[in-house]
C-alpha cells in the first residue's frame, strides 16, 4: 500500500497556539510517500510513539529544497502517511470512519508524546489538508474547513537559511520560566493580533487580514528579541518593512528563524521580487490547500479516502 500525506504551512498564530490562539495553516501539494510493501531502513521519534516496530519505506525529499529542510512539517507527514498504510493494510471491514478522522487522533498523540507536547497543527494538515483553522482547547483540538478570502495572494519563499524548530520553541520556554510576566505580555499581543486575523479571513476582509499578519510580524520580532532569538530574521525584517509601504505583509512561516517565507497582498509580490532575491529568498513554487491524506491509485490519479 502506497500512502501519501501532505506537507504545511502556518499562516498565522505561530507560537499563541500553544496557549489556545486561532491559527490558519495549509497543506501544500508537497508529499511524503509511504510504501507498506518496500522495506525501510528509519523509524522515525514519532512513528515509534505510534507503536510501529516494522519501519515503512518512506521517500520526504519532496519536502526539501537543495537538499535542505524547509520546515514544512515533513515528521508529522511521515507519521501520518505511515499509519494510513498501516490502517489500509488491515484485513478489517471496511472503514466507518474516513480515513483522516481514523488517523489524527493516533497520529496527535503520538507526535506530542515523542516531542514532548506542541500544538499537533502539523498533524491536523498533514490528515485533512486544505485550508484550516486550528485551535487547541481544554477538550483537545478544533479543526475546521475554511476557504481563502477572494483576492488574496500567498506566497511561500525559501529563506536563506535553515531553523531548529524544536531550538527556537526551546528558547520561547526558557524566556518564559525566567521572564513569566515579560513571556505574558509578548505572548498576548501575538495571540490578539492572531484573532484579529482569523476573524478577519473569517469575514473575507483582505486588509484586516494584511493588518492581522503586520502586527503578529511586529509581535514576534519583540518576541524574539526578547527570547535572544532570530523568530524574525533581518532579512525578513527589511522586506517585511518594504511591503507594508506597499500594502502587503512579509512574516516567517511558522516559528521563524529561517526555513521559509511568507508573502501576502492583494497582488502578486513583482514590486519587490528583486529585493526578495538580494535577501537570499527564492520563490517556492508549490499549491497550498493540498489534499489531506490518501491513498495512490496510480501514478496519475489520487483517490482521497
Amino acid at each position: 500500500m502506497r500512502t501519501l500525506a501532505p506537507g504545511k504551512v502556518v499562516l498565522s498564530g505561530a507560537y499563541s497556539v500553544l496557549d489556545g490562539a486561532p491559527a490558519l495553516v495549509a497543506a501544500v501539494d508537497r508529499y511524503v510517500l509511504v510504501d507498506s510493501n518496500r522495506e525501510g531502513e528509519l523509524l522515525t521519534d514519532e512513528v515509534k510513539a505510534a507503536g510501529i516496530t516494522v519501519p515503512y519505506w518512506f521517500d520526504a525529499s519532496a519536502l526539501r529544497h537543495a537538499d535542505r529542510k524547509l520546515g514544512l512539517g515533513s515528521s508529522a507527514a511521515i507519521l501520518v502517511a505511515t499509519l494510513a498504510a498501516q490502517r489500509l493494510n488491515q484485513p478489517l471491514p471496511p472503514l466507518l470512519e474516513s480515513l483522516d478522522e481514523y488517523v489524527y487522533p493516533l497520529a496527535l498523540a503520538a507526535h506530542q508524546k515523542a516531542q514532548g507536547g506542541g500544538s499537533g497543527i502539523d498533524v491536523a494538515a498533514a490528515c485533512y489538508g486544505g485550508f484550516l483553522h486550528f485551535s487547541v482547547q481544554a477538550n483537545g483540538t478544533r479543526v475546521q474547513r475554511i476557504d481563502v478570502p477572494t483576492g488574496l495572494i500567498l506566497e511561500v519563499w525559501t529563506a536563506p537559511q535553515s531553523a531548529s524548530t524544536a531550538f527556537m520553541l526551546a528558547q520561547v520556554r526558557d524566556y518564559k520560566l525566567h521572564s513569566p510576566d515579560d513571556h505574558r505580555r509578548d505572548l498576548t499581543a501575538q495571540a490578539t493580533a492572531a484573532e484579529s486575523t482569523a476573524q478577519a479571513w473569517a469575514h473575507g476582509d483582505n486588509l484586516g487580514i494584511l493588518r492581522g499578519l503586520t502586527a503578529q510580524r511586529h509581535a514576534l520580532q519583540r518576541l524574539g528579541k526578547n527570547a535572544g532569538i532570530p523568530i524574525v530574521t533581518p532579512q525578513v525584517v527589511a522586506l517585511a518593512e518594504r511591503a507594508e509601504r506597499l500594502g502587503a505583509a512579509i512574516l516567517p512561516a511558522g516559528a521563524g528563524g529561517g526555513d521559509i517565507t511568507l508573502y501576502v497582498g492583494t497582488d502578486p509580490s513583482h514590486g519587490i521580487t528583486d529585493d526578495m532575491a538580494k535577501q537570499g529568498h527564492t520563490r517556492l513554487p508549490m499549491i497550498l490547500g493540498a489534499a489531506g491524506v490518501h491513498a495512490e491509485v496510480n501514478a496519475r490519479k489520487y483517490l482521497r479516502l
